[in-house]
């Protein structure tokens, strides 16, 4: 083409003129004939009719469409549609007048209403709450005349339960305190003859204020009433002492047989352990016949004892008061405990059987001592790997020992029908007779057994 890019461009070479369009298509799509009708004339009525626009597919814009007509003339058309403006609030009017309910505003209106209906329940809360702290002081602190309602619960205490003998046996167990100068000690006692005021302790609780001017002995009672007591008698080699009140009508407890308990058997501990008055424990008796060796510290005590062994609690305090079975019955008096050093109980209590108390302070209170059986030996506990005895380390001469022939260096095996396994043994099993009783005696020597009769002393 010519024009200012001729020179820099070599001409372009000539096309062909294409040939006419068929008649059929001029006739169809090409502009019309002056006074005919081409195919893009929507089509008319009835003959002798003007042309208009019908039918689902001509419209009244058919004449200046340009995809219909391309040589059609430009014509302006609806304006543009765009969404709806935007309106404030969450109720909208649309285009046709319609209100509307905008989802999106109303939740943040609803967020809004929360959040201002939360600080006002603060609000409220925290004033109400200054105010109740203000007022606080003025609200009443006592109510005069207030009774609380009671409930009487079914209480069923089967006669033998611990309650019940403690019920029945704690009238019948006392305190006693001793004073001696400055110092003091404290312990447990049973009224054994209430019309009389005798009552059973240890020997070890009172024997320091024996024959002590100004020592001070006195026995308070479960009611909290007291009473100066006195010594009666007291027997070291047992730990018994029996001491007396002016106080005639006091409760008396009963007394078991030592025949009667078995091992096994339910036992209750009463007394003043750590001078805390009537306290009660209870356990089984463990088991009996169980040598024991007594010493208490600071008196005169050196006994050996054939005790009642018992898992009942027993501390310091508890010596001298009672052990009581099932039937509330006095079966030992609590006396001594096993421990490793700490003081306190570890579940091994001893008491001294009660025939043994009875006898002893049948005596004490008759003649104000008690008469022991001795055979006049000293002893100690040996074994050989296969048998246990007492080996005889001395002989007192003239004493039941000598005149039955016993040696030192011999080991007791047996006291009558009794085994003899140790010195405590030995104590226990001549301590079971009478003076003047004769009991056999057998015993090891050179390498074999012998028995002989002896006739016991008084000790």
């Amino acid at each position: 083409m010519d024009g200012s890019f001729a020179g820099s461009r070599p001409p372009l070479p000539s096309r062909p003129v294409p040939p006419p369009p068929p008649e059929a298509l001029l006739r169809a799509f090409g502009p019309p004939a002056p006074g005919a009708a081409g195919l893009q004339e929507p089509p008319s009525g009835r003959p002798g009719r003007r042309r208009t626009s019908s039918g689902p597919w001509w419209k009244a814009d058919a004449r200046s469409d340009p995809w219909r007509d391309p040589a059609s003339p430009a014509g302006l058309g609806a304006p543009a549609v765009y969404d709806e403006d935007e309106q404030p609030g969450p109720v909208v009017v649309d285009a046709k007048g319609r209100r509307k309910v905008r989802l999106r505003d109303l939740s943040v209106r609803l967020t809004t209403l929360a959040v201002l209906a939360l600080l006002l329940v603060g609000i409220v809360a925290g004033g109400v709450g200054w105010y109740l702290t203000r007022t606080a002081d003025e609200s009443p602190l006592y109510a005069p005349g207030t009774t609380l309602s009671q409930v009487d619960p079914g209480i069923t205490r089967e006669p033998g339960s611990v309650s019940d003998i403690a019920d029945a046996v704690i009238p019948a167990v006392v305190s006693i305190e001793v004073r001696v100068g400055q110092a003091g000690a404290t312990g447990s006692g049973v009224v054994i003859d209430g019309e009389n005021g005798y009552i059973v302790t240890n020997n070890h609780v009172i024997s320091g204020a024996d024959d002590v001017e100004g020592a001070e002995i006195r026995a308070v009672f479960s009611d909290g009433s007291g009473s100066a007591a006195r010594i009666v008698g007291r027997d070291p080699a047992s730990d018994i002492a029996v001491i007396k009140v002016e106080k005639p009508g006091l409760v008396t407890a009963s007394l078991g047989r030592s025949e009667d308990v078995v091992v096994g058997d339910p036992v209750v501990a009463i007394g003043s352990p750590l001078g805390l008055a009537g306290t009660v424990t209870s356990g089984i008796v463990s088991a009996l016949d169980r040598p024991v060796r007594l010493s208490g510290e600071g008196t005169d005590t050196n006994a050996v004892i054939s005790a009642v062994q018992t898992d009942a609690p027993i501390n310091p305090g508890n010596s001298g008061g009672a052990l009581v079975d099932a039937s509330g019955a006095l079966v030992g008096i609590n006396t001594a405990i096993a421990s490793t050093g700490a003081g306190g109980s570890i579940g091994l209590g001893f008491a001294i059987p009660i025939d043994t108390v009875k006898r002893i302070s049948e005596q004490l209170i008759s003649t104000g001592a008690a008469v022991h059986a001795a055979l006049g030996v000293n002893a100690r506990s040996v074994t050989d790997g296969t048998r246990d005895g007492a080996l005889v380390l001395n002989v007192e001469p003239g004493s039941a020992a000598a005149r039955a022939g016993i040696r030192e260096e011999d080991i007791i095996i047996a006291v009558a029908d009794t085994p003899v396994g140790s010195s405590e043994e030995l104590v226990v099993a001549v301590d079971a007779y009478a003076p003047g009783e004769e009991v056999t005696v057998e015993f090891v020597r050179g390498g074999g057994s012998q028995t002989v009769q002896a006739t016991l002393d008084p000790a």
